[in-house]
């Protein structure tokens, strides 16, 4: 299998658990035996979507096609990162009390966003890397001294540090599993004022005691993220982790019509 080959199949995988016919097209192919597996671990590994493509290919009843071994790996990765991600939910949990207990209101961004909402059937599914959220201007220096005071230092020390446009540079706490993002901005600076805090925040969800953003902004950063501020509209590339983040996200509002009132 091409890398392009293998990027269309993993990408097929992870939506068998909604299209019908693309479940029909995949099992047909799995049964042929023509999966070069070790073309579809490398991929799936690079987009960061190994776990959501074994609990597809497991709810679709297609791991009988697969190397044993193969199926012991991927069900390995999987287990580890259903791990991690639970102790990203009760970090963020203890985040998020912290500061409204400090009169702050978060909101979670990304793929911790995601968790927190129950985006996933099963929170395995998704590899995230820190836990991101924002605040108005006003609350942002706010956030990063209560954080400071309870403990997270940078993830990179400095004798002195450039202010970032967007986010304040990631910050850990020692014992806890992810670094956090305080951010200010969602976008770099040539597109900040199209898509901010103050775009969001009139129409964010609750969870619980959770805010997030609302889907259709959701779909919004999901793209632009990739697109812009990670520059995939030079590179001509795509992540299928955001890809697989929008496709579910487009089981919960219209894509269509995500950007509306965005210019």
């Amino acid at each position: 299998m091409t890398y392009k080959e293998s990027l269309f199949f993993v990408g097929k995988c992870l939506t068998i658990s909604h299209e019908t016919q693309n479940r029909l097209e995949i099992e047909a192919v799995l049964k042929a035996g023509s999966v070069d597996w070790d073309a579809v671990v490398k991929v799936s590994t690079a987009h960061y979507v190994m776990p959501a493509l074994y609990l597809n290919l497991e709810r679709a009843s297609f791991l009988r096609y697969l190397p044993d071994d193969l199926i012991e790996f991927m069900k390995h990765i999987t287990d580890l990162n259903r791990e991690r991600n639970e102790q990203i939910i009760a970090q963020a949990k203890e985040l998020n009390t912290l500061l409204l207990a400090n009169e702050m209101t978060p909101i979670f961004l990304k793929g911790t966003g995601n968790l927190l909402e129950g985006l996933y059937e099963d929170v395995a599914e998704r590899m995230v890397g820190d836990i991101d959220f924002i605040f108005s201007k006003e609350d942002y220096p706010k956030a990063i001294d209560l954080l400071t005071h309870f403990g997270y230092e940078p993830v990179l020390k400095y004798d002195y540090y450039f202010p970032s446009f967007k986010h304040y540079p990631r910050i850990q706490k020692e014992g806890l599993i992810a670094a956090v993002e305080i951010h200010k901005e969602l976008l770099v600076k040539k597109y900040a004022s199209e898509f901010n805090y103050d775009v969001i925040k009139g129409s964010t969800q609750q969870f619980g005691a959770l805010t997030v953003m609302s889907y259709p902004h959701q779909v919004c950063l999901s793209i632009i993220a990739k697109q812009i501020n990670d520059d995939g509209r030079f590179y001509k590339d795509i992540s299928l982790r955001n890809a697989y983040d929008v496709f579910l996200l487009s089981q919960k509002t219209a894509i269509a019509e995500a950007f509306d009132g965005l210019d």
